[in-house]
């Protein structure tokens, strides 16, 4: 789970980070004076191989592309998922990954969308990408689908209660070091219900045979053209006020879904 250009290890200290957007000062022909994407830690300047970093296509400003790396990591859950037309999905977690996912499902032909959360607040985010926002109690069940990235074991176990007969839930959930009961007694074995895992360290073995790495983020980058991404995108601070900005989004006292260092 190291980040590429990661140093030191968790807990800490460590250098930390994989989503940077800057323009390259010097280099090859055709990178020189680019806008870039590279997944490498908060610093202002660095120095790494010109195969580590992506231009960005035209139409996507550097604020949005620091997003690639969440839009990545939802095409390759969608590769894993393989929607269906007229399927009915939900995405239970309106995080930056979950966002991101109901973001490119909205522009599938499904029959039904609904983005699942228990903050209120997040009605504003799935108002500008199109999407019905609906508390967990209130989702509609009997899905195809269901990707979860909440993250909480109350969020896995709503998922599965969403799923109709022989459903699957991809996910996207990193629990970290902690246990996560699962409940697969009752109706999981009679409903053949079925979990799988989603993460973006590999390409989806649907695509595996015939996508690189490179290509994937690529395809992320192109992806991001669409202006609607730019509501993920929920604040900004300086790279010198990343220490209490920290502080802040960990204690929840600065709600954030992509905050952005500027530096």
């Amino acid at each position: 789970m190291r980040a590429p250009f990661q140093e030191g290890q968790l807990p800490g200290p460590v250098k930390y980070g994989y989503l940077s957007v800057g323009v390259v000062e010097q280099g090859p022909d055709g990178l020189r004076d680019r806008d870039v994407f590279c997944l490498f830690p908060h610093q202002d300047r660095y120095v790494v191989p010109a195969d580590a970093l992506v231009p960005l296509p035209d139409g996507v400003p550097p604020r949005r592309a620091v997003l690639a790396g969440a839009v990545e990591t939802a095409v390759n859950a969608l590769w894993d998922a393989a929607p269906r037309l007229g399927d009915r999905v939900a995405v239970v977690g309106a995080g930056m990954v979950g966002s991101a996912v109901a973001a490119l499902l909205r522009t599938f032909p499904l029959q039904r969308l609904q983005l699942v959360d228990v903050d209120p607040a997040r009605e504003s985010v799935a108002a500008a990408l199109g999407v019905e926002l609906v508390e967990p109690a209130a989702a509609a069940g009997d899905c195809d689908l269901v990707v979860h990235a909440s993250a909480s074991p109350a969020g896995l176990r709503r998922s599965l209660e969403l799923l109709g007969d022989e459903g699957e839930v991809i996910e996207l959930s990193w629990y970290g070091n902690r246990e996560v009961p699962v409940p697969l007694g009752a109706a999981f074995h009679p409903r053949r219900l079925a979990i799988r895992a989603s993460q973006v360290g590999e390409v989806s073995a649907a695509r595996r045979a015939r996508r690189t790495h490179a290509e994937r983020l690529s395809l992320a980058l192109e992806l991001l053209r669409d202006d609607a991404f730019d509501v993920l995108v929920s604040g900004s601070s300086r790279f010198d006020e990343l220490p209490e900005t920290m502080r802040r989004i960990a204690s929840g006292e600065l709600p954030a879904l992509c905050h952005v260092i500027d530096y």
